[in-house]
Order: C-alpha cells, then structure tokens, then sequence
C-alpha cells in the first residue's frame, strides 16, 4: 500500500504528513530541522508492513506555522507529538526519529511511557548548551526574534535552484534533496519560496546542559535503537554521542558509513536494522 497525504486538527491548527496503514507496529516518524515528511520516503519502501505516519512537524512542510506569538519549543514539540498520538488513537506506538526529529522522540520517551519502542538516528537526548553560554545565547535569540518581521523571503524563479541549495547545505543527492524541496517549497508569484516558518531559523532560545539530558535519557524505559553515521558530524562529535548510550536502560547502538541523511541515502541498510529491531 502507497503513501497517502494526511491532515489532523491539533488544537485548531493543521498537522499534515504522509500516512500508509500496515499490519505491523504503529510507527510514528519525525524528521529533522526544516526537513519534513518526505525524509522518510525512501526508507518506507524497504518497511512494507509497518502502520507508517510521517509527520509534518509544526512549521514544516505542509503542517501549519505555530500562531504569532507563540514559540518553538521541545516542550511544545512533546505536547504536538502525543497530541497527534492521541487524534490518531494510537495507544501505544513506536517513535522513529532524525536529527531534531530523533531528539524529540527520545525526550518524548523520557517523559511518557506511551513510547513502546525508540529509533533514534543521528541524535540522541538532543543538542546541549553550555551553562556559560546561556545569557549569550538567550540574548541572540531576542535581538533576533525583534528582528524577524519584515524580512522577506528568498524567491527561487525553478525548482533546481532550491535542490541545489540542499545538496551544498546537506550533501544531499539530487534525489533525495527534490523529495524534501517538492513537500518544502510552495508556489509564490514569480517562482518558489520555502514553505518553512521562518522562526525556525531563531537561535535556541535555551538549551539543555549535558547533565540536564543525562538525567533524561536515564529516564527512557523503552528499548532504543540508535543508529548513527560515520563520520560524525562536528556539532555532535565522538566520544560525545557514543557516550549518552550508557545512560539508557535498554539501549543499542548501529553505526553505518554515510552523511547526516543516511535514512535518505541508504535506506536499505537503515532498514534492515530497524526490522530487526522491530521484530
């Protein structure tokens, strides 16, 4: 059975995705920072007989922007992702996450025993922020929240200008960039602007410390499957991200060699590991 679009009514606001129903585990899949439901494309057709939602998370793709005012928060991100659970009726389900999408499954996890089973590929627990760092950063985030409005977007006059743009940006390749372009970009008079909630691109606000995320991945009950690429990237180093898997209970550990998106552009290897896991 093939991907169908999809729309929730969340608290009055659109959650949009791609769903496809299965006989197999209910699985829902949260991609990473201003990427959206088609990161998963590739890696659906080697997961046949999973109950598969692709989620557009809030801001992104085809889901609505948060109102004005309000902010991107993981909280807030926690809330929408058992939100959604709970309009899907899905009891009991299993979090496959990317990046931002795979920091937000694993802190889901941590604070709900919902999560029956975690996948959490090229993030764990999510990015921290020094204590040191904190006035500094929190002030960023404000000088350029007041800055924000009036700024008008980039307007690309085709589609190939923006594919370009996340080849250089990710080391995409050209296939996998025009799956996250087409869900990503909307028709604007004179070609095409990215359909992402400039807010998006705010420096975070807050972080967690590295003890703050210790505690909470300690927190996590379910089995995790962590799967990282090799090389890691430098936001996210060795032995740092090796590291946070001594503090989960039931937690196992995959690396494949690959770039950032490597769901995207190995999803055979990927997903034979989550089957396996899953199984």
């Amino acid at each position: 059975m093939s991907l169908h679009e999809f729309a929730l009514q969340i608290g009055g606001a659109t959650a949009a995705g791609l769903r496809r129903p299965g006989t197999g585990r209910k699985v829902l899949a949260l991609h990473g920072w201003l990427d959206n439901a088609a990161s998963f494309i590739p890696l659906a057709q080697h997961l046949p007989s999973l109950d598969l939602v692709l989620l557009d998370l809030p801001g992104h793709g085809r889901s609505a922007h948060l109102p004005e005012g309000a902010t991107y928060t993981t909280p807030a991100a926690i809330t929408h992702v058992l939100a959604v659970a709970d309009a899907l009726q899905w009891d009991r389900f299993t979090l496959l996450g990317h990046s931002m999408g795979a920091g937000i499954a694993s802190l889901t996890a941590a604070v709900s025993d919902r999560v029956e089973r975690l996948v959490a590929i090229e993030a764990l627990g999510g990015l921290r922020g020094p204590e040191e760092e904190t006035a500094q950063r929190l002030r960023e985030h404000v000088q350029a929240s007041r800055a924000l409005p009036g700024k008008r977007l980039r307007v690309f006059p085709d589609l190939a200008a923006p594919i370009r743009a996340r080849m250089m940006a990710n080391q995409l390749s050209a296939g996998a960039a025009r799956l996250l372009v087409e869900r990503g970009v909307h028709a604007v008079d004179g070609g095409y602007s990215w359909c992402s909630d400039p807010r998006l691109m705010l420096p975070t606000a807050v972080r967690l410390s590295e003890g703050q995320i210790d505690n909470l991945l300690q927190a996590i009950a379910c089995p995790t499957q962590v799967i990282y690429a090799s090389p890691a990237q430098s936001y996210y180093p060795e032995p740092l991200r090796s590291e946070r898997l001594r503090h989960l209970r039931d937690g196992r550990l995959a690396v494949l060699p690959g770039n950032h998106h490597l769901h995207m552009e190995t999803p055979a290897e990927v997903a034979a590991i989550i089957s396996a896991f899953l199984a």
